[in-house]
């Protein structure tokens, strides 16, 4: 599946429910199925500046595409970490670079955020974009 269509199907999903505890449900949930960091991995310099809770944030090249792993302290960051890396692991860097991040908007998250995890919102975007940049040197 390509960015976009992942991000149409989350904003369907997101549709379905009828307030926010449900959305926020539904985002822990996603959570539980995030893919695990090695522990090896988990390092001082995997760790996302910004945000609130510590969230780890690996990336290595599989064949021309980014897989992303991550772990968090806190369950609602996990969740969120989560439904980013289900958009974005598993894409080439530069899909990655030229997505559209709206659907973050189109599902209300930001603004259901406490500020501090809004910017961890933003941390860890900045974050994966990064590690794309990386990803895209070692394939040039």
């Amino acid at each position: 599946m390509t960015i976009k269509e992942i991000q149409e199907e989350i904003i369907d999903e997101f549709s379905m429910f009828d307030d926010w505890m449900e959305r926020y449900e539904y985002i822990i949930e996603l959570g539980k199925s995030l893919p695990m960091i090695n522990e090896t991995n988990k390092l001082e310099e995997n760790l996302i500046k910004g945000c609130q809770s510590k969230v780890w944030l690996f990336s290595e090249l599989e064949a021309d595409k980014v897989k992303f792993s991550a772990d968090s302290d806190a369950i609602l960051t996990k969740g969120i970490v989560a439904l980013l890396l289900r958009v974005f692991s598993e894409q080439k860097p530069e899909d990655i670079l030229n997505a559209d991040t709206s659907f973050i908007d189109k599902i209300g998250l930001k603004e259901h955020l406490s500020p501090t995890r809004a910017n961890g919102l933003v941390s860890m975007l900045k974050q994966i974009k990064m590690y794309a940049i990386a990803q895209q040197t070692k394939l040039n």
